[in-house]
């Protein structure tokens, strides 16, 4: 069967059976309090919930770390309190994102495989175990991989219009390329390179055709300048709040400052200043995110030889745009401050597998560009053997999924081991909190344990928190006097400003979990509530 563009009237199915998988990956999530599991994904709720519910509730809540657009999507979602507190607030954007994202693979397959082939590969993509996880939660996993895809279809069909000269198809997708540029940029800092390999490619295919390039010279501008603006916005943003433009990667939050604080002294992650362990971890990462077993080995291999036939016919050269991640994580990982582990390699823990997760789409549809062509090479000798090649790959793509859901997917595994302490820890400190007089101000650090406060349900404005700085820092000098209870965690902000000042503090309780610091709870002795 020939290769051709998706009509919308075979993406309508892909759509239909996405939301039918969403919707059973939710209620197993859900059932089984898989929601947030991630302390990432609380992170992620609590910032889009201070935006309305805080001391100073405002866009400067976002932050300057994490990019803002997650967190604004999730914004009209946990401003239902129950939403919030549940994590059901951060399921429904990935969820949507999760649908789109299957529907732009399925337009993307299309553009380099027949239909039966391309139906395939999205059957695959979107039985993923840990895609249906992170479809649930408060994860930014399917936000990008959506805008991801699109973008790379986008780039595809703009290259084929500049080449077959559709001067109104080039200046919709050059426009349209720029919007999701801007998007990539405000969801994850890959997406950073993303946009600048969109405009590159772009710009290229553009000036090898001056003709095409002088009638769409404005929509061009446009994508240039939203490709340009983007990133300077939001170091704009870290100016403007913390007087650091490159707070984000230099700041007391960012990933180096994280990395310098939770590694033994004089010691590093496996990877650290080393691109070739880098490549192999983050590699291994990606092939255990998408296949069973060792499967995923033959996944890769299959994937590179795709690339490569693609590539030497002068097909879908665009199409390499989906191997961005790697390269962005190789550096990530060896100067990024970015650790990635794995059961599979030393040290046999886990920490950010998730990342190996945007991968995920050049591994399948490179990998079924290798079924085609062997497909294609049987079809004259053996045609009855290439009539059952389909229904047999459909059987392991099943096969496949059902086998990782059996023995946990990885990022579900990650999930699940990372909060084995920190839940019951949140949840003692959630009891402390509900049994306290409601209303009264609470100090306390959230930037590490805002889940205990989430489980309650009790509004963020009533906490005195790092969120607001003024209130905060004022009550760090005399924690007594301008809070009524203060929750001090060892080795937080709090714990230190109780150190240097206990003064008309009572200690309550102590509470200690396994795996987790100790957090103190006292009370005021002379607070007194301001007079209205």
């Amino acid at each position: 069967m020939a290769i051709k563009p998706a009509k919308r009237e075979e993406m309508f199915p892909i759509a239909l059976a996405s939301m039918i998988l969403a919707f059973l990956a939710v209620l197993i999530s859900a059932s089984r309090g898989y929601l947030l599991l991630y302390g990432d994904a609380v992170a992620h709720l609590a910032i889009a919930r201070r935006i309305i519910d805080s001391v100073n509730p405002g866009l400067p809540q976002i932050g300057s770390v994490w990019l803002p657009l997650p967190h604004l999507l999730l914004v009209p979602f946990v401003s239902k309190i129950q939403w919030w507190q549940t994590g059901t607030g951060g399921t429904w954007p990935s969820f949507a994102f999760y649908i789109l994202g299957n529907v732009g693979f399925y337009r993307l397959a299309r553009r380099m495989l027949p239909v039966h082939w391309a139906f395939g590969a999205t059957l695959f993509y979107a039985l993923n175990p840990n895609l249906l996880y992170l479809a649930t939660t408060a994860m930014t996993e399917p936000l990008f991989l959506a805008i991801f895809v699109w973008s790379t279809v986008v780039v595809m069909e703009c290259i084929d219009a500049i080449r077959d000269e559709q001067i109104r198809v080039v200046k919709a997708r050059l426009i349209v390329a720029g919007i999701l540029s801007v998007l990539s940029v405000y969801t994850r800092y890959d997406g950073w390179v993303l946009a600048a390999c969109v405009w590159l490619m772009l710009t290229i295919s553009l000036v090898k055709n001056k003709r095409v390039f002088e009638k769409v010279r404005f929509a061009f501008v446009i994508l240039t300048v939203l490709t340009v603006l983007a990133p300077i916005g939001w170091m704009a943003h870290n100016w403007r709040y913390t007087g650091d433009p490159l707070d984000f990667m230099r700041g007391p939050y960012s990933a180096a400052a994280i990395e310098r604080k939770t590694a033994p002294p004089g010691q590093h992650y496996r990877g650290w200043h080393n691109p070739a362990w880098a490549l192999l971890f983050y590699t291994r990462t990606a092939q255990v995110n998408a296949a069973a077993w060792e499967t995923g080995f033959l996944l890769m291999a299959a994937a590179i030889a795709g690339t490569w036939m693609l590539w030497k016919r002068g097909l879908a050269r665009a199409s390499v745009l989906l191997w961005m991640p790697l390269p962005f994580y190789i550096y990530s990982v060896s100067f990024g401050s970015v650790p990635i582990f794995i059961p599979q390699l030393y040290p046999h823990s886990y920490y950010n597998a998730r990342y190996g997760m945007e991968l995920l789409p050049a591994l399948v549809v490179f990998a079924f560009v290798v079924v085609a062509w062997f497909e294609n090479r049987i079809i004259r000798t053996r045609p009855v053997q290439a009539v059952f090649l389909q229904p047999a790959v459909m059987v392991l793509a099943i096969a496949n999924c059902v086998a990782m859901t059996w023995f946990t997917p990885l990022v579900l595994k990650e999930g699940i081991v990372n909060s084995r302490t920190r839940v019951p820890f949140e949840t003692s400190i959630a009891r402390e909190l509900l049994a306290m007089p409601q209303g009264l101000p609470v100090m306390m650090y959230t930037s590490d344990h805002v889940g205990a406060i989430q489980q309650t349900g009790i509004p963020l404005k009533q906490f005195i928190s790092e969120s607001d700085y003024d209130s905060f820092h004022r009550a760090l000098a005399e924690p007594a006097k301008y809070a009524a209870y203060v929750v001090a965690i060892d080795k937080d902000p709090v714990s230190d400003a109780v150190k240097k000042n206990s003064s008309n503090l009572k200690e309550l309780t102590v509470l200690c979990t396994t795996g987790q610091p100790c957090a103190r709870i006292y009370e005021s002795e002379i607070y007194q509530p301001a007079k209205k």
